[in-house]
Protein backbone atom coordinates (compact mmCIF):
# COMPACT_ATOMS: atom_id res chain seq x y z
CA UNK A 1 0.00 0.00 0.00
CA UNK A 2 1.51 3.77 -0.93
CA UNK A 3 1.61 5.92 1.85
CA UNK A 4 2.33 9.25 0.14
CA UNK A 5 3.88 12.60 2.84
CA UNK A 6 1.16 14.97 2.68
CA UNK A 7 0.84 18.68 4.38
CA UNK A 8 -2.10 20.17 5.38
CA UNK A 9 -2.25 24.29 6.15
CA UNK A 10 -4.26 25.48 8.99
CA UNK A 11 -3.93 29.19 8.00
CA UNK A 12 -5.49 31.59 10.76
CA UNK A 13 -6.30 35.09 10.49
CA UNK A 14 -8.06 37.01 13.20
CA UNK A 15 -9.62 34.01 14.64
CA UNK A 16 -10.97 32.54 11.50
CA UNK A 17 -9.35 29.86 9.43
CA UNK A 18 -8.83 29.79 5.38
CA UNK A 19 -11.40 27.26 3.97
CA UNK A 20 -12.65 27.06 0.21
CA UNK A 21 -14.46 24.58 -1.92
CA UNK A 22 -14.21 23.67 -5.63
CA UNK A 23 -15.82 26.45 -7.82
CA UNK A 24 -16.90 24.34 -10.28
CA UNK A 25 -17.32 20.92 -8.71
CA UNK A 26 -20.00 20.28 -6.10
CA UNK A 27 -19.89 20.47 -2.87
CA UNK A 28 -20.65 16.74 -2.30
CA UNK A 29 -17.73 15.79 -4.31
CA UNK A 30 -15.08 17.95 -2.30
CA UNK A 31 -16.58 19.69 0.31
CA UNK A 32 -15.21 21.94 2.85
CA UNK A 33 -11.62 22.08 2.78
CA UNK A 34 -8.20 23.53 3.92
CA UNK A 35 -4.96 24.24 1.70
CA UNK A 36 -3.45 20.76 1.33
CA UNK A 37 -1.31 18.72 -0.78
CA UNK A 38 1.62 16.47 -1.53
CA UNK A 39 5.43 16.74 -0.65
CA UNK A 40 7.57 16.67 -3.51
CA UNK A 41 10.27 14.39 -3.44
CA UNK A 42 13.34 16.27 -1.75
CA UNK A 43 10.92 18.80 -0.46
CA UNK A 44 10.60 18.81 3.27
CA UNK A 45 6.83 19.68 4.67
CA UNK A 46 7.79 23.25 5.88
CA UNK A 47 8.45 24.01 2.15
CA UNK A 48 5.83 21.61 0.89
CA UNK A 49 2.65 24.02 2.82
CA UNK A 50 4.21 26.80 2.05
CA UNK A 51 3.74 25.74 -1.40
CA UNK A 52 0.93 24.48 -1.51
CA UNK A 53 -0.85 27.35 0.30
CA UNK A 54 0.74 29.66 -2.16
CA UNK A 55 -0.56 27.52 -4.85
CA UNK A 56 -4.37 27.43 -3.68
CA UNK A 57 -4.68 30.87 -1.92
CA UNK A 58 -2.49 33.48 -4.04
CA UNK A 59 -1.91 34.79 -0.72
CA UNK A 60 1.40 36.64 -0.10
CA UNK A 61 3.59 36.62 3.71
CA UNK A 62 2.64 33.49 4.44
CA UNK A 63 4.66 32.10 7.16
CA UNK A 64 4.69 28.77 9.51
CA UNK A 65 3.91 29.48 13.29
CA UNK A 66 4.19 26.06 14.02
CA UNK A 67 3.90 22.60 13.68
CA UNK A 68 1.24 20.69 15.00
CA UNK A 69 1.78 16.54 13.98
CA UNK A 70 1.00 13.85 12.17
CA UNK A 71 -2.05 11.88 11.37
CA UNK A 72 -2.65 9.06 8.76
CA UNK A 73 -6.04 9.10 7.06
CA UNK A 74 -7.06 6.13 4.90
CA UNK A 75 -8.39 6.89 1.91
CA UNK A 76 -9.54 3.44 0.46
CA UNK A 77 -11.55 2.70 -1.62
CA UNK A 78 -11.22 5.95 -3.30
CA UNK A 79 -7.62 4.50 -3.71
CA UNK A 80 -5.25 2.21 -2.07
CA UNK A 81 -3.26 4.18 -0.32
CA UNK A 82 -2.98 5.93 3.11
CA UNK A 83 -1.54 9.53 3.68
CA UNK A 84 0.69 10.62 6.14
CA UNK A 85 -0.47 14.17 6.59
CA UNK A 86 1.43 17.14 8.20
CA UNK A 87 -0.33 19.49 9.92
CA UNK A 88 1.14 23.21 10.24
CA UNK A 89 -0.83 26.56 12.01
CA UNK A 90 0.36 29.23 9.56
CA UNK A 91 -0.35 32.88 9.79
CA UNK A 92 0.01 35.60 6.97
CA UNK A 93 1.83 38.88 7.38
CA UNK A 94 1.51 42.42 5.50
CA UNK A 95 -1.06 41.16 2.61
CA UNK A 96 -3.68 42.42 1.97
CA UNK A 97 -6.83 39.77 2.79
CA UNK A 98 -10.21 39.67 1.59
CA UNK A 99 -13.13 37.97 2.92
CA UNK A 100 -13.89 36.00 -0.08
CA UNK A 101 -11.78 35.14 -3.24
CA UNK A 102 -11.31 33.01 -5.91
CA UNK A 103 -8.18 31.51 -7.23
CA UNK A 104 -7.05 29.18 -9.74
CA UNK A 105 -4.09 26.16 -9.31
CA UNK A 106 -2.74 25.37 -12.46
CA UNK A 107 -0.44 22.38 -10.76
CA UNK A 108 1.51 20.85 -13.66
CA UNK A 109 0.59 22.82 -16.50
CA UNK A 110 -0.87 19.82 -18.51
CA UNK A 111 -4.50 19.89 -17.23
CA UNK A 112 -7.16 22.65 -16.82
CA UNK A 113 -6.52 24.60 -13.64
CA UNK A 114 -8.66 23.69 -10.75
CA UNK A 115 -10.56 27.18 -9.53
CA UNK A 116 -11.26 27.22 -5.93
CA UNK A 117 -13.62 30.23 -3.57
CA UNK A 118 -11.91 31.16 -0.43
CA UNK A 119 -13.03 32.32 2.75
CA UNK A 120 -13.03 32.53 6.43
CA UNK A 121 -14.25 30.37 9.03
CA UNK A 122 -14.81 31.14 12.74
CA UNK A 123 -12.69 28.39 14.49
CA UNK A 124 -15.13 27.01 16.32
CA UNK A 125 -16.96 25.66 13.02
CA UNK A 126 -13.60 24.12 11.91
CA UNK A 127 -14.69 20.79 12.70
CA UNK A 128 -16.90 20.31 9.08
CA UNK A 129 -13.64 20.17 7.36
CA UNK A 130 -13.89 17.32 4.53
CA UNK A 131 -12.25 14.04 4.42
CA UNK A 132 -10.44 14.55 8.17
CA UNK A 133 -8.95 17.73 7.98
CA UNK A 134 -10.17 19.07 11.19
CA UNK A 135 -8.24 15.95 13.07
CA UNK A 136 -5.23 18.23 14.40
CA UNK A 137 -7.64 21.40 14.70
CA UNK A 138 -7.68 21.03 18.30
CA UNK A 139 -3.96 21.36 19.00
CA UNK A 140 -4.04 25.22 18.00
CA UNK A 141 -5.10 25.66 21.19
CA UNK A 142 -2.37 24.00 22.79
Amino acid sequence: MKRPQKVVAYIVHEEQLLVFVHADKQFDQSGLQDPAGTVHDGELPEQAVLREAFEETGLHGLRVERYLGAAEWDVRPYADAVHVRHFFHLAVEGAKVLDRWITEEHGDGDSEPIRFELYWLPLAQGHVLAAGQSALLGRLFD
